[in-house]
């Protein structure tokens, strides 16, 4: 998780994004409930564009279980994504600026790690 992120780190489809500041695992979990908070705040309209995706499996031992044994590993506890900074997390279009703003605010909110706020130029080509 060392360095800045080198793909993913510019609005490619929507007018407003979530972006992160700090390097961290995001779950399933906290993504799903960032996409469900966009959703229910911005209402109709909204098109979200989720730029994570979960994809490293993380690997719990059961309990009682000796250590060491080589490959014996156990089933996936859950998955996440493997956050930079400068990644992406979440673009949404369709909505105000100020419905956006507020919306990633509450998103943020939610996330573990430390996000800004950006807006891409409406003059942008595609």
């Amino acid at each position: 998780m060392k360095g800045v992120a080198s793909r993913g780190n510019c609005i490619c489809f929507g007018r407003f994004a979530l972006q992160a500041l700090e390097p961290v695992w995001i779950t399933s979990g906290q993504i799903e409930t960032g996409r469900r908070t966009i959703t229910r705040f911005a209402r109709r309209g909204v098109k979200i564009w989720i730029r994570i995706f979960p994809d490293k499996p993380i690997r719990r031992r059961p309990a009682e279980i000796r250590m060491g044994s080589g490959k014996a590993k156990g089933t996936p506890k859950y998955w996440v994504s493997v956050v930079r900074p400068g990644r992406i997390l979440y673009e949404i279009s369709g909505v105000s600026e100020t419905i956006a703003r507020r919306a990633f605010q509450v998103v943020a909110y939610k996330m573990p790690i430390h996000t800004q706020f950006l807006v891409s130029s409406p003059d942008r080509t595609k």
